[in-house]
């Protein structure tokens, strides 16, 4: 479904995505880990179209997307900071999002799995963090698509809500959908995640299974697996 192609990304002299190669099938839950600088925040926006990468190619379904916008409707992100406008109400961003894209969406039943009913008429600006972030995840699934990418979705949330989200990706995983996911909570990832793949130094350190990691790195917590990873390339 996603092939990442000898991608290079260059930020003046630092170099974030150095000849990456990867290939993400269709359908299921991919994990993308490393720690901060390894290049997971360009790789999602290269894939977005908001980073241009010096040097590769990226092919979403066949077809190469360099500079191409079209095949933005057919994926939905959610970003790791909810920076909403804070004089609007929830209602009203919204139906904003409605207007701005030609696609079915099905925000009512998102409203009332997120308890935000009492909240659509209340400015963005006096919403606590995590009723944000409930906001964000609304406008995130509202819409069918066969590409969900999710960076930090549990920030802020309460359990509840946390046990939710968890059922919406299972949901949308049994339809055939693919999750990419970044995230530093390692329990969500060894509870949701089909394949991790780590970054390190922009390359790809480990693609496969939880379970194929913690077989590599002899260790049956994935915290600690991941640790051991970390630690050999640099060793």
């Amino acid at each position: 479904m996603i092939e990442f192609k000898n991608l290079h990304k260059r930020f003046g002299k630092l170099t974030v995505l150095d000849g990456l190669d990867l290939e993400i099938k269709q359908g299921g839950i991919f994990a993308i880990l490393g720690p901060n600088g390894s290049g997971k925040t360009t790789l999602i926006k290269c894939l977005l179209g908001m980073v241009i990468p010096n040097k590769g190619d990226i092919i979403y379904e066949g077809k190469s997307v360099l500079r191409k916008w079209e095949y933005r409707n057919n994926l939905n992100y959610l970003p790791q900071i909810a920076n909403f406008p804070p004089n609007l109400s929830v209602i009203e961003l919204i139906k904003m999002v409605k207007n701005l894209r030609p696609k079915t969406s099905n925000e009512k039943d998102l409203i009332t799995l997120f308890g935000l009913e009492d909240f659509l008429n209340k400015k963005l600006g006096n919403l606590s963090g995590g009723t944000k972030q409930k906001v964000n995840l609304v406008l995130t699934f509202m819409f069918d698509s066969d590409l969900i990418i999710l960076d930090e979705p549990t920030t802020g949330l309460d359990p509840i809500s946390l046990i939710h989200l968890k059922e919406l990706i299972q949901k949308e995983k049994s339809k055939g959908k693919t999750i990419l996911i970044t995230t530093h909570i390692m329990s969500f990832v060894d509870e949701v995640a089909d394949e991790i793949v780590f970054l390190l130094d922009g390359k790809i350190y480990f693609k496969g299974t939880i379970e194929e990691l913690k077989q590599k790195t002899d260790n049956n917590n994935l915290e600690h697996a991941i640790a051991n990873l970390i630690s050999k390339q640099y060793a």
